[in-house]
């Protein structure tokens, strides 16, 4: 399974990107997909989900300003940014796993057994 991440960039605080991760090879159908990223010098962290189901999911900090979505062929998992601060730069990359979780609307654990990406940068500038 091999997962490319693609549109990353630089953009002005308050502007737009949109973030493409197409999948290739087999895939299991109870795959979640999702998007982390990871800061400069910092953890990663979940920034939004698409689960078995269809339903999306997303943290606290990216809920109203960023919208996860999938594909019609089911193997490419977009995320719109809009509305975008400082903060969020990052390398964001795209994972395909099965997960657990996110019932109650926070985003799924994911198990650590399926593949991710090797990221895209993003650079929001002030």
């Amino acid at each position: 399974v091999q997962v490319t991440e693609s549109g990353g960039g630089t953009a002005q605080a308050g502007g737009s990107l949109r973030l493409s991760c197409v999948v290739s090879g087999y895939t299991y159908k109870k795959y979640c997909m999702a998007w982390f990223r990871q800061p400069p010098g910092k953890e990663r962290e979940g920034v939004a989900a698409i689960l078995t189901d269809g339903t999306a999911r997303y943290a606290d900090s990216v809920q109203g300003r960023f919208t996860v979505s999938k594909g019609n062929a089911n193997n490419t998992l977009y995320l719109q940014m809009s509305a975008l601060k400082p903060e969020a730069t990052a390398l964001f990359y795209c994972i395909a796993d099965f997960c657990c979780g996110g019932e109650d609307g926070s985003l799924p654990a994911l198990l650590g057994l399926g593949s991710r990406g090797q990221g895209t940068q993003v650079t929001v500038s002030s």
